[in-house]
């Protein structure tokens, strides 16, 4: 053992700092937010109650596939589907229990077509656990109350992926020969690798 060593075992120095440390945080201002009457602003792309999109005819996204009860790893989401006219799949129910839900948004990320998203409303609270089982109805007027217009349009360009751009490929209009749409894929190619 060292004499430095010594000297901080036997007079505690470890700890008189601690001490100090504390005593100078005890006599500053605190910094506690008063939650109902100091609201934060949730941050951009946060994760709380979930929501159905809609598209612009305000018609649910959802087509029923499963993907998003298939990737929960908590198991929360439950969809029934029936098979309806044109042998379409018609999404009859869609329930999410929030109470069992983790937030890890794997649905969000799982679904191919941006159906599913998780707002930033996050002050949801009840005294029963039937007010957290949400319902097909219940998840499309949380799109409507939280992410309708600008915001829900701002929350698929920013935080949905993955997208066409992200690997390297353009999308094709359907009035393109396919000629032509290989030889733009071509020269965007030539124009990524020259320097």
């Amino acid at each position: 053992m060292t004499f430095k060593k010594f000297v901080k075992t036997v007079f505690f120095i470890e700890i008189i700092k601690g001490l100090m440390l504390t005593l100078r945080h005890f006599f500053s201002r605190a910094v506690t937010r008063q939650y109902p009457k100091e609201k934060r602003e949730p941050f951009p792309g946060s994760r709380a109650l979930h929501a159905l999109a809609k598209d612009e005819a305000g018609n649910a996204k959802c087509v029923g596939c499963g993907l998003c009860a298939a990737m929960c790893p908590s198991q929360c989401i439950y969809i029934y589907t029936s098979e309806g006219e044109d042998h379409k799949k018609i999404v009859d129910r869609y329930e999410i229990d929030v109470l069992r839900c983790v937030f890890c948004a794997f649905c969000v990320e799982a679904c191919p077509f941006g159906a599913v998203v998780l707002t930033d409303h996050f002050e949801y609270s009840d005294y029963s656990r039937e007010a957290f089982y949400y319902t097909k109805e219940m998840l499309l007027d949380n799109w409507d109350k939280y992410m309708a217009g600008p915001k829900g349009k701002e929350y698929f360009k920013k935080f949905w992926r993955p997208k066409s751009e992200d690997f390297g490929l353009a999308v094709s209009s359907p009035n393109k020969s396919v000629q032509e749409s290989s030889s733009e894929l071509q020269a965007q190619a030539g124009d990524r690798k020259a320097p």
